[in-house]
């Protein structure tokens, strides 16, 4: 098994994939991105991930040739070079290489760029003891619905979080919780299960969406709307979702515990609920 990068149509070992400095990914920050996680092999709501990437290109105009059909081709061939059952699937769509000029160059090709990487799971301690976190100033730009490159913003929230002993950042715009720095977050608030409303200040989850679903079929009451920063400290349960880290418990916000302190029922039983469903998906 090894790390297998993928870079405009050429399969070879990651450490080898050589990207031009002249990438506008790399100088401007010019792309998009997913990543996906594979369980047993089966790379988890492709469909899903694709659709959000070519939805994120759209809104920065950027065109790529790839087709969904090719993309999920692409996927199972790169888990099946690397060797990797549990995988990490890296997707980078960049303008491509061209002279450093802010505006769109009149000519080139888009870089496509993936990487496959074994996925390690959180500790079991971590996933069922349930982790803190704190909160922070939303200041990035006002487009967080396109999944970009541009993540200084969320580099230093994590970095702020890493130094606070927290597992995550929540990011807070004029008193309302917008999501995570590399998550979406939920409340539970009178039994009523809530996640911020998508809008430009937050990305649509891929697994948030699934989380939602699922959540629903078990005839759960779960509500897209606005949450405020007193209503998300004052909250029954709270959960962080996420594609390399499922359903996650909150246990404490700014070091002030969620109810008692520990993972809540509502939160247990979703995850329990998601790790159910990976561990059956297929190819089909």
């Amino acid at each position: 098994m090894t790390d297998i990068g993928y870079l405009n149509g050429q399969f070879a070992p990651l450490e080898e994939i050589k990207i031009s400095p002249d990438d506008r990914g790399f100088l401007f920050g010019d792309g998009v991105y997913e990543v996906i996680r594979a369980y047993h092999g089966v790379p988890a709501f492709w469909g899903e991930h694709f659709a959000r990437l070519v939805r994120s290109a759209r809104e920065i105009q950027l065109a790529f040739s790839l087709e969904q059909t090719d993309f999920q081709r692409l996927l199972l061939s790169g888990l099946q070079r690397s060797g990797y059952q549990e995988g990490k699937i890296y997707i980078q769509v960049t303008r491509g290489v061209a002279p450093r000029e802010h505006a769109f160059p009149s000519k080139g090709e888009p870089t496509v760029f993936l990487s496959f990487r074994k996925m390690v799971a959180l500790p079991m301690e971590v996933s069922q003891g349930g982790v803190s976190v704190i909160t922070c100033p939303d200041i990035r730009w006002d487009r967080c619905d396109i999944k970009s490159l541009n993540l200084l913003p969320n580099v230093l929230a994590k970095q702020k979080a890493r130094e606070a002993k927290a597992f995550e950042a929540i990011f807070v715009r004029e008193g309302w919780v917008s999501e995570g720095a590399t998550s979406n977050i939920f409340a539970v608030k009178d039994g009523v299960i809530i996640t911020p409303e998508r809008n430009h200040f937050v990305l649509a989850g891929v697994t948030q969406q699934q989380v939602v679903t699922l959540a629903r079929a078990k005839g759960m009451d779960v509500q897209f709307r606005p949450i405020s920063i007193s209503d998300l400290l004052q909250s029954e349960e709270v959960f962080l979702v996420g594609t390399t880290i499922e359903v996650l418990p909150v246990i404490q916000i700014n070091g002030e515990p969620v109810r008692d302190g520990t993972p809540g029922p509502i939160t247990t039983t979703l995850q329990k609920q998601f790790g159910a469903y990976v561990s059956d998906l297929t190819l089909s």
